[in-house]
């Protein structure tokens, strides 16, 4: 486990993380941690772990793309102090590709998505213990769909970058894979994006796993 006894351990993201929130609740109190994965990760810590006293920070926002990230960075982040950032972006960065053409939305191509998020690391490293990184994923089975398609070029993106800079990096994609060949992504998902409360568990299991206080089963 690599976190320590009253460490700060703030998640960044869109709405996966955000997962309706309460923005008005003060940080790591009541209805702060929404009802998806923040929220099984805090129960989980505080019930099994309360010897550790682990704050835990939601700071996601519903339809954010990297680029959103950039922009309340220092406010959202920095200003905190905290000492683990998670962050879990990218499949609003992709979707808008398909879903924001009428709306004339600002998309966010590979190159420039590598780009803020190697500028967010850099930026964030020298002042925490650590960051991880969780894949954004997709509820389909069919790699050949074409938003998956995609949305895999933007995952190896993060696995470069957690390579590059050392960092812990968490496929998220693999979990809901696995669960695929057993079930439909319709368990998991309306919308093949926004998961349900199972699906939140296998995001929260890949963290919990990824940062050591799991142990992965085979």
């Amino acid at each position: 486990m690599i976190v320590d006894k009253k460490d700060r351990l703030l998640f960044m993201g869109d709405s996966i993380t955000d997962s309706n929130r309460n923005y008005q609740a003060i940080p790591a109190g009541w209805s702060s941690w929404g009802d998806g994965y923040v929220h099984l990760i805090n129960a989980y810590t505080t019930a099994l772990l309360p010897q550790m006293e682990l704050m835990i920070v939601n700071r996601g926002i519903s339809g954010d793309t990297v680029v959103d990230l950039k922009k309340r960075w220092k406010d959202d982040v920095l200003a905190f102090q905290p000492d683990w950032v998670t962050i879990m972006i990218g499949v609003n960065d992709v979707w808008r590709h398909f879903d924001g053409t009428f709306a004339q939305t600002e998309l966010v191509g590979i190159e420039r998505f590598e780009s803020e998020l190697r500028d967010l690391i850099a930026q964030t490293l020298p002042s925490v213990k650590g960051m991880i990184l969780l894949t954004p994923f997709m509820v389909e089975a069919n790699k050949e769909d074409p938003l998956r398609k995609m949305l895999t070029n933007y995952q190896h993106v993060l696995a470069k970058v957690s390579q590059e800079y050392g960092i812990l990096l968490g496929d998220t994609q693999e979990k809901f894979d696995d669960f695929l060949l057993y079930q439909s992504s319709y368990v998991l998902s309306s919308d093949r994006v926004h998961p349900s409360t199972a699906g939140h568990v296998l995001i929260a299991k890949t963290w919990l796993e990824t940062v050591g206080i799991l142990e992965e089963k085979p």
